[in-house]
């Protein structure tokens, strides 16, 4: 029981140094290009945003509490 407590400690002190020593994510400015991203979609196959952007103009609009019960 001693090992898993343990255990436990480590991995919540390793998540807490990585969220500390992790560098901020910066917000894109107007007109700024995003970075390339692949996400699922809705078949389980990968879709990436340059193939979507070599297409023409990609609106990106998120739903953050959509499905949260909020």
């Amino acid at each position: 029981m001693l090992t898993r407590s343990l255990a436990l400690r480590a991995a919540v002190v390793g998540a807490l140094a990585g969220l500390l020593f992790s560098t901020p994510a910066r917000a894109l400015e107007v007109g700024q290009k995003a970075p390339d991203f692949a996400l699922p979609g809705t078949d389980g196959k990968p879709v990436k945003l340059a193939d979507l952007t070599a297409k023409g103009p990609v609106v990106i609009y998120t739903f953050i509490q959509a499905f949260t019960g909020l």
